[in-house]
Formats: structure tokens, C-alpha cells, sequence
């Protein structure tokens, strides 16, 4: 397990590698405003233990990857899905398993539209389904909007204060029934924003990419076998959203994860990999 970074056309892309690449590969996608750290190294471990080779990164304005100033972002949606092709051709792949969790499984669901061939399947955690009418589906919380609302008094070079806002975050997106351990949360949020440099609000950026045009409508075109994993309790994508991406595609499987928020919880870990796993032995 080590970290590389990435670099070609003058974008740099952090990534880290598990398990041995003589294994199925495993592109693992976070979401919006997530480095690739919310791919606990814990998570990775254990699927990498199935005989996966498991890679993580960092999307753009995340991590260690290449940042934007906050409302200036010189990149678009389809960027991020490139961004995914190029980490696998910087490890020789043809093609991978892709697991997108939140905005990553909206650019699991383009890649896999956008490159049919580089996706052997896909997994959507938490995630919505891209290119439909979204009118029918529940919105974000209002708790959950709140505290977007508040981030904008945050002083995001105050390191004691976004960790004070992001111990808040954890809290609001999690589901019914897990437990928030705030000491964790702290030390994480810590870490992440250490390793970013103290820049985390360029992440920001990512709320103002828009879906990607010449999709709308054709998700059902989607190829590549589909597993979408949702809480039932997730406070940003309610379930709903998760049982019309489903819905969308013919012979998607779902996996309910009840009382489950927007989060990969550690207590909800044994049913993801799981399926994870016997998802991916099907291609």
C-alpha cells in the first residue's frame, strides 16, 4: 500500500493501490467535497482481502490532487469521469470493477455510459441516478440543508472550526441507527484536513457541477450489471432515489441497508463488501 500521484496534462491525481494487481481491479470513487481518506484504509483492506486489487483517489479540489480556488472551478463533471479513465491508464488497466459512492456513483454511472468497456461493472452507493426527471424523488433534508447553509459562516482556515462543522456533518448524515463516534470523527477530520494542506473549501467546487448533457433519458442504456447499496434512512438521496436508479436499469440489483444514512458506516461494512464482492465475480 503506497500512495502515487498521478500526472498528465498538467493535473496532478493522488491515488493509493491494495491488495496485488494480479487481482480484479477495484476503482473506488468518493463523493462531493470527500478526499479518497473517506475510503477508509480499513474498507479497503478488508476488500482488497477478497482478491481485489483496490485503488482509492482523490477527486479534483480534494486531498493531495489538483485544487481551484473556491468559485472557480476549471473543470466539469465529464472532467471527473476522464479523471477516472486516466487513474486507470496510469495503472495499466483495460478496464475495472467501479464503485462511485454519492457524486462518485453519478460519475460511476457516466463513465460507465460515457466508456462502456473500461467499466466491467458498477456499484452505486448512496447515490441518485443521472440523466432522469428528478421531480418525483424527495429532496435533501431540512436539517441537511441547514447545515449546508451554515457552511458559508465557516472560516475555512480555521482548522478547530471546520472540524467542529464537519463533527456536525458526520452527525447529520448519519442514519438512524449508527452510532457517531465524535473522538473519531475529530481525528479524521484532523488528518484529512492536514492532508489537504488546510484547503479543504476548495471542495466546495464540486456543488457546482451540472449533469453532463447528451444522457438525458438513456441511463437505461447503462451495460455494465449495476449493484446500487442505499440506507433507507439517508438524509441527501432518500431511498426513493436509490430504487429509481435501480428501477432504471434492467437487472440492477439493490441492497437495502436499513436504518442507514449517507455514510459507509464501519457497522455496515460486512453487507457492502459482501456485496460488493459477489457482485464483482460476476464479470
Amino acid at each position: 500500500m503506497s500512495e502515487r500521484v498521478v500526472r498528465v496534462s498538467g493535473l496532478a491525481l493522488a491515488t493509493e493501490a491494495f491488495g496485488s494487481p494480479a487481482h480484479a481491479p477495484v476503482l473506488l470513487i468518493m463523493g462531493g467535497m470527500a478526499s479518497m481518506l473517506w475510503w477508509p484504509e480499513a474498507f479497503c483492506a478488508r476488500l482488497a482481502a477478497h482478491g481485489r486489487y483496490v485503488i482509492r483517489y482523490d477527486n479534483r479540489d480534494t486531498g493531495r490532487s489538483t485544487k481551484y480556488p473556491p468559485g472557480e472551478a476549471a473543470y466539469a463533471l465529464d472532467d471527473l469521469v476522464d479523471d477516472a479513465v486516466r487513474v486507470l491508464d496510469a495503472y495499466a488497466l483495460p478496464a475495472a470493477h467501479v464503485v462511485g459512492m454519492s457524486l462518485g456513483g453519478m460519475v460511476g454511472q457516466y463513465a460507465a455510459l460515457t466508456y462502456p468497456s473500461r467499466v466491467l461493472t458498477l456499484t452505486a452507493i448512496s447515490s441518485s441516478p443521472v440523466g432522469a426527471d428528478k421531480a418525483h424523488l424527495p429532496p435533501i433534508s431540512d436539517a441537511v440543508a441547514a447545515h449546508m447553509d451554515a457552511g458559508a459562516d465557516v472560516d475555512w482556515s480555521d482548522r478547530a472550526q471546520v472540524i467542529d462543522y464537519m463533527v456536525v456533518d458526520a452527525r447529520v448524515l448519519a442514519g438512524l441507527a449508527r452510532p457517531v463516534d465524535e473522538a473519531q470523527v475529530r481525528a479524521f477530520v484532523a488528518r484529512d484536513y492536514d492532508r489537504a494542506g488546510g484547503y479543504l473549501n476548495a471542495a466546495t467546487n464540486h456543488a457546482t457541477l451540472t449533469g453532463i448533457e447528451g444522457w438525458r433519458g438513456r441511463l437505461h442504456e447503462l451495460t455494465a450489471p449495476l449493484l446500487v447499496i442505499h440506507g433507507t434512512a439517508d438524509p441527501i438521496y432518500p431511498i426513493e432515489h436509490g430504487v429509481a436508479l435501480a428501477d432504471a436499469v434492467a437487472g440492477a440489483t439493490l441492497v437495502r441497508i436499513d436504518g442507514g444514512g449517507h455514510e459507509l458506516h464501519s457497522d455496515d461494512w460486512d453487507t457492502t463488501i459482501g456485496a460488493i464482492v459477489a457482485h464483482t465475480s460476476t464479470a
